[in-house]
Formats: structure tokens, C-alpha cells, sequence
């Protein structure tokens, strides 16, 4: 593990304040890295901006898309001018459920694109830099689809389950460079502004922490970050009490 107060950390996937990519940035951030938060979304990105300067630290924000290489490799120079990237987070990419056969190929494969080629094109950008200091860890959000395809998930399956792929792979080749490589499977719902948008009475459905703090997950984000070598996790998965699995 670096020291916090000469590295950087990168956060790709950021939306509002009360999502996951936001609170590991100002976990992150209260740790004192230098952080940097690359979304699409400007007004999502000054609101989450403003919440970690409430805790006295100045993000870099940085506006582009995950799935576009030259916007990926700009990130990662950023955070790189600001300070050695010592952790990058890929949490980027939502979920549009469909019955299998209304499936548009186009989103077929935006679901594809915004996990797992997003995954790929951080990591190819990140580990270089990374490798020549043999030190550093990616961190790949997963899901409960990351390991089992639900009806009408097939396109969000699908590319949960390549991204869990790619982080298996990464591990195996880089971990002997020293490079930290976990992939967290977040089995259940996350309590953030996208989960209250779309389920209605979420707090009588789900119960007392019935659904997942984005805060008690970014927690378990800077844990795997400062894991000694000797006892690394690759694979994480957090659900609530309540969860059945």
C-alpha cells in the first residue's frame, strides 16, 4: 500500500452524490489520495465535487465517457499530474431490463461497452503506469448478475459476467507484478438516488438495511485497497443482512 498523501485515485462512473461512485471518492478523499471523478453527467459530477469539498479536499473532475479510449487514457493522465494513480475504480454502467427477445442489439451492446470494454480500456490505460512502480489496484464493481443471469437480465448478465472474467484474468497476470486486482460482487440494491427513482416504498419493501449503503460499500473499497500482499482478495461480495442467496 502507498501513501495516500503522494497518490492519486481515480473513480470512473461517478453519478450523484448519493450513489457508490461518489462515496468511494470521498472515502477515498477523507483518506487524503488526491481523487479524481470522470462521469458524464456535469451536474451529477459538481454535486458529488461539492460533497467531498465539504470535506475539505479538491476533486479533479473530469467529464467523458468510459467507453471512448482517448476520454479512459485522459483520465488516467490526470490523476497521474496530480499524483502516482495508486487505485482505480470501475463502477460505471446501469441496467436496462427486457424480455430477451425485445432486446435491442444496439443496447445489447451499450450493456457490453459501459462494463466491460469500460473495464478494459481503464485497465490498459492504468496499468502501465502502475507496473513500473509494481504497485497499484483496480477495483471492478460487479453485481448479483455477475454470477447468474436472471430473466429479462440477459444483456446486463451477460456483460457483468465479462467483466468478472476480465478481473480474474488481470489478477492472474499482473497480481506477481504487484498489482492488486479485486472484483466486488454487489448482491442486492444499492440504496442510492437510481434504486429511489425507480421502486416505489423502497423503504417498507426492503426493511431497516434491507438495501446497501453506498458508504458501508466504498468502505470495503479503501479495506481491499490497503491489503498487505501477502493476504489480497481478488473476489468480495457484500449483501445485506436481510439477502437472500
Amino acid at each position: 500500500m502507498t501513501d495516500a498523501r503522494h497518490s492519486s485515485a481515480l473513480i470512473l462512473g461517478v453519478g450523484s452524490a448519493r450513489g457508490l461512485g461518489a462515496s468511494a471518492a470521498r472515502a477515498f478523499a477523507s483518506a487524503g489520495y488526491r481523487v479524481v471523478i470522470a462521469g458524464r453527467d456535469p451536474e451529477k459530477l459538481d454535486q458529488t465535487a461539492r460533497s467531498i469539498a465539504a470535506l475539505g479536499a479538491t476533486p479533479q473532475v473530469e467529464i467523458g465517457d468510459v467507453t471512448c479510449g482517448q476520454d479512459v487514457a485522459r483520465f488516467v493522465a490526470r490523476a497521474e499530474a496530480l499524483a502516482p494513480l495508486s487505485l482505480a475504480v470501475h463502477n460505471a454502467g446501469g441496467n436496462r431490463p427486457s424480455p430477451f427477445l425485445q432486446i435491442d442489439p444496439k443496447v445489447f451492446e451499450e450493456h457490453w461497452r459501459a462494463h466491460a470494454f469500460g473495464a478494459f480500456l481503464l485497465a490498459q490505460a492504468a496499468l502501465p503506469r502502475m507496473l513500473e512502480r509494481q504497485a497499484g489496484t483496480l477495483i471492478f464493481t460487479g453485481a448479483t448478475a455477475s454470477l447468474r443471469g436472471r430473466a429479462n437480465f440477459a444483456s446486463f448478465a451477460a456483460a457483468k459476467a465479462a467483466l468478472r472474467m476480465i478481473a480474474q484474468s488481470l489478477a492472474r497476470e499482473f497480481g506477481p507484478g504487484g498489482i492488486h486486482v479485486a472484483h466486488v460482487i454487489v448482491d442486492g440494491v444499492i440504496d442510492g438516488d437510481r434504486a429511489r427513482g425507480f421502486i416505489a416504498n423502497a423503504d417498507e419493501r426492503f426493511g431497516s438495511d434491507g438495501m446497501l449503503h453506498p458508504d458501508r460499500i466504498a468502505e470495503a473499497y479503501l479495506m481491499l485497497h490497503r491489503q498487505q500482499r501477502s493476504a489480497w482478495t481478488q473476489e468480495l461480495d457484500l449483501r445485506p443482512w436481510s439477502e437472500g442467496f
